[in-house]
């Protein structure tokens, strides 16, 4: 690959990343969320049910913080707190997901339309491409974050 071609590929990957991080700021901002608490619940969502230990070492953040931020999602009615039926020390957050969907669901439906659209555009050659480099580039990703996180 010529090197400007690599050069603008990159330069569009990092304004990929930062768009998306300005609008789902936006749309957790609307959701009377951050950004973060909005991705967060995200995992939520796609992992679902968990102890508050497993969303830590799956986000990152501390117990503390992850304290914090299943108090915010519990006051918004997000999440549910149960008791593990074999370990009643362990709590096992539960995502709330008819409310989670009534909540995001209006405020992707333009972009989500918009997205299908634009993939509707391409041909089945391309969204294999499309594909293939999401795929390869999450596995970058998801080795850099463990080779930081030491794992």
């Amino acid at each position: 690959m010529e090197k400007d071609a690599l050069k603008s590929i990159r330069k569009l990957s990092q304004q990929y990343a930062f768009t998306s991080i300005q609008m789902h700021e936006a749309i957790g901002r609307k959701a009377g969320l951050s950004g973060t608490d909005h991705k967060y619940l995200g995992f939520l969502m796609e992992k679902g049910q968990m102890t508050a230990g497993e969303l830590s070492n799956l986000t990152g953040l501390t117990t503390g913080a992850v304290t914090g931020l299943i108090d915010r999602f519990e006051k918004k009615k997000l999440v549910k707190r149960q008791f593990a039926e074999d370990d009643r020390r362990k709590v096992i957050i539960k995502p709330n997901t008819e409310k989670i969907m009534a909540l995001f669901v209006p405020l992707y439906k333009e972009f989500r339309r918009k997205s299908e659209l634009l993939l509707a555009s391409f041909s089945n050659n391309d969204i294999k491409i499309i594909e293939s480099y999401f795929s390869k580039a999450i596995e970058i990703m998801d080795e850099t974050t463990n080779k930081l996180n030491n794992k």
